[in-house]
């Protein structure tokens, strides 16, 4: 998760997270050489008094500066399309859980189950045990196995809501009246911490979402003790 003073990203913890974080230092690298270069430009017209009396009207430097930028932007929309296109992928899901949002917490169904389902509110402060994070632990987390491919239906019962998680690379709008629905992948064990990023009152702070990642059998056994307590 974030951690105070912290300038980039949180750690990926699913293969397309990996893929942003790739691409984020790629677009990154770029502006750096754009920026580089103007600057230098800049600073070479404003420290020098000489004139080049063969760049005043050049037919190769104009051509030069309308291909290049047009190159550039390739180089960043093509990867940034195949990206679009992996988090729009969503093939053969192991799991597949409803996660519905409401003024103000999220209720989980995991549809592949008959009667498991419940709601996940925000811990408050003066319940937090040592370790738990403030704001962003919820009473009950999203459990998922690990390595599995994980599809979430997301819909809102009341106003809209956005269920994010940024480790997962996840972020999908949540509107009453509509399913949506995203896909991902825990490459890792883990506890994952997200919030509603979509306005939606005067709680919207307060409706956390947590997903912990386990291995496969303790998944089952989980859900085995949530069907034998409904």
């Amino acid at each position: 998760m974030a951690h105070p003073t912290q300038l980039g990203f949180q750690d990926a913890a699913s293969p397309v997270m990996e893929e942003l974080l790739h691409f984020h230092d790629h677009a990154l690298m770029i502006v750096f050489l754009i920026s580089t270069l103007v600057l230098y430009i800049i600073v070479a017209m404003v420290s020098t008094k000489l004139t080049n009396k063969y760049i005043l009207d050049s037919q190769e430097i104009e051509i030069v500066w309308t291909i290049l930028p047009a190159v550039i932007l390739v180089l960043i929309a093509l990867p940034s399309l195949r990206i679009l296109y992996l988090m729009d992928e969503i093939n053969d899901p192991h799991l597949t859980i409803k996660a519905v949002g409401h003024q103000w917490y999220w209720s989980y169904e995991y549809t592949d189950y008959e009667n498991l389902g419940f709601d996940s509110y925000m811990v408050a402060t003066q319940d937090l045990t040592p370790g738990q994070f403030r704001l962003l632990e919820a009473d009950h987390r999203m459990v998922i196995p690990m390595e599995s491919p994980i599809r979430v239906l997301v819909s809102a019962e009341d106003v809209l809501h956005s269920w994010t998680v940024p480790s997962l690379g996840v972020k999908m709008d949540a509107v009453p009246g509509r399913l949506n629905q995203t896909a991902f992948i825990a490459s890792r064990l883990g506890v994952f911490y997200g919030q509603c990023s979509e306005i939606c009152g005067a709680n919207h702070s307060f409706m956390p979402i947590v997903v912990e990642a386990v291995p496969l059998e303790f998944f089952e056994n989980w859900s085995l003790l949530i069907l034998q307590d409904a």
